[in-house]
């Protein structure tokens, strides 16, 4: 099974996420999207994070309709901060019998060559890669396992807006996957 791997702290997931998600299993050779939340992102700040289970949680309550997408909390159980390399690696021994690839935007991809070993990724895995605003000037962009979705939405949602808006009293719901906004509301998070 071919399983592309979307990373991300989601914090939280919004629709952007699962537009591009459900876009990449519906419109390649993708068999699942799996999301792995990632406890700290090594170009972020972590005190800007939600409690890494509950965006676990909220993932989960996301997907709960697509059968073709995923959780995992692979990267909770790895040494901090976490790199791409480590993960693809556990995940390829855990579950041998899966094909992993990645799965990300074109500004990630303009950045590819600051991710700690990535010649190995690019040489070992696919990459299938979806629109960014004002990205697209990667010298990976023509590499052989770089599958660039020219038809994938683009989509422009910023969770540090959305993180904001909440704070700041605002109904952000539409920005949101169904039943998100009313868990994120109840359990008083972001504000």
């Amino acid at each position: 099974m071919l399983i592309g791997l979307y990373f991300g702290t989601f914090n939280p997931i919004h629709v952007g996420h699962m537009i591009i998600a459900n876009h990449m299993v519906e419109n390649s050779d993708l068999n699942q999207v799996w999301f792995v939340v990632t406890p700290h992102n090594p170009f972020k700040k972590k005190s800007t994070l939600l409690n890494d289970y509950h965006r676990l949680d909220i993932v989960n309550k996301a997907i709960v309709n697509y059968p073709k997408l995923r959780a995992t909390d692979i990267e909770f159980h790895l040494s901090q901060p976490n790199y791409t390399y480590k993960t693809l690696a556990v995940l390829q021994e855990k579950y041998s019998m899966h094909e992993f690839s990645l799965i990300m935007g074109e500004d990630n991809l303009d950045n590819f060559h600051k991710w700690k070993n990535h010649e190995n990724i690019i040489s070992t895995h696919k990459l299938f890669v979806y629109p960014r605003p004002n990205s697209g000037n990667s010298e990976y962009s023509n590499h052989k396992n770089v599958t660039i979705i020219k038809d994938a939405p683009l989509m422009d949602i910023s969770a540090t807006n959305i993180r904001k808006g909440i704070k700041e009293g605002k109904n952000i719901s539409p920005l949101l996957p169904e039943g998100i906004w009313n868990f994120i509301d109840e359990e008083n998070f972001y504000k």
